[in-house]
């Protein structure tokens, strides 16, 4: 297995001491980083500690950095290189099952499911398969998304939830994590159709896991489900995440050729300047063609047009449920 190049870490304030002790005393010549701490290289590897506590070690040494220097003195625990070791399951037949675009205001949420077994997880790890959320570039998603799909073949799955076909849904159920049920039996039926002896399919924790499994049919009945927080550590949840977000992408790509204007990510002032523009050249319609319309964003575009939401279709008009904290009795 080719040594890794990248690693990223979340160091604590002691971990942290320790750290600039060692950079400032051993052989690491000092460098300039926005926003760093400390920050350092060697021959092959940069070591930056951000101001916010985070770790980013890079280059061709950084696999040799962390297992000699940084596990032994600073994390004191080890791990690199004994993954299969330390968690053995990670290498066991299972899918893992993600989603991308539920906080974005434009585009589909995505869910995408990923097939993992002992042959396929080095060459994940290879292509540094990581939660897509630690990925910043999106050029660098997309890469690893079209790599994993060649690695893949036939075993993942997608489930793209347009924005037409997520407005119509969410007037219904009401409810995000709802269609988030319905949409990861979806991706688990379909991938089970084509793999369907994998035993177990992991996800993130976000809602009862009851509601899944209401929503499997006869080809996912029998798979053992597992919902855990940070469930992106499982690679095959990471592969789901990398697949999902890439899909999510290449659809606001397509909006953009579409409509013929940039579309953002997220759900900031200035992705609310988008809609208004776009809902002002064509019509306050096109919003349940292009975005999630329960948004507050929503309220926000329209107030700008002059609108309400009783201006736009049924669909349209459903907001999202505030949450109230019930007092426990």
């Amino acid at each position: 297995m080719p040594a890794k190049k990248s690693f990223t870490y979340k160091l604590t304030d002691d971990q942290q001491t320790v750290l600039v002790e060692i950079l400032s005393a051993g052989n690491y010549r000092p460098t300039e980083v926005p926003y760093t701490s400390i920050s350092a290289k060697t021959e092959d590897c940069n070591i930056n500690l951000y101001n916010s506590g985070k770790l980013l070690v890079q280059g061709k040494g950084a696999e040799e950095f962390v297992q000699f220097i940084l596990e032994p003195l600073v994390l004191l625990s080890a791990s690199v290189g004994y993954e299969d070791v330390l968690s053995p399951e990670l290498a066991e037949p299972h899918m893992g099952v993600d989603e991308s675009g539920k906080g974005d205001f434009f585009g589909p949420m995505v869910i995408a499911a990923a097939y993992i077994d002992e042959t396929l997880i080095e060459p994940m790890r290879s292509l540094d398969v990581k939660d897509s959320k630690n990925i910043t570039s999106d050029k660098k998603a997309m890469f690893i998304g079209g790599e994993l799909r060649k690695l893949l073949g036939h075993r993942f799955a997608l489930v793209t939830i347009g924005p037409a076909a997520y407005n119509r849904l969410y007037s219904k159920m009401r409810s995000v994590n709802r269609i988030l049920a319905w949409g990861h039996a979806r991706a688990i039926e379909d991938l089970l159709a084509k793999v369907p002896t994998c035993p177990k399919a992991i996800s993130d924790q976000f809602g009862s896991k009851e509601s899944v499994k209401r929503a499997l049919m006869q080809k996912g009945r029998g798979i053992e489900l597992i919902q855990r927080h940070k469930a992106e550590s499982d690679t095959a949840v990471a592969a789901a995440s990398i697949l999902a977000r890439e899909a999510f992408l290449r659809a606001l790509q397509n909006m953009e050729k579409m409509y013929g204007t940039e579309i953002k990510k997220g759900a900031s002032a200035a992705v609310r300047q988008v809609a208004v523009a776009l809902a002002r050249a064509k019509s306050p319609n096109v919003l349940l063609q292009t975005v999630k319309c329960h948004f507050k964003t929503t309220d926000a575009v329209l107030a700008e047009l002059g609108l309400t939401r009783k201006d736009l279709p049924p669909e349209g008009q459903v907001v999202s449920k505030p949450y109230t904290y019930k007092k426990k009795a």
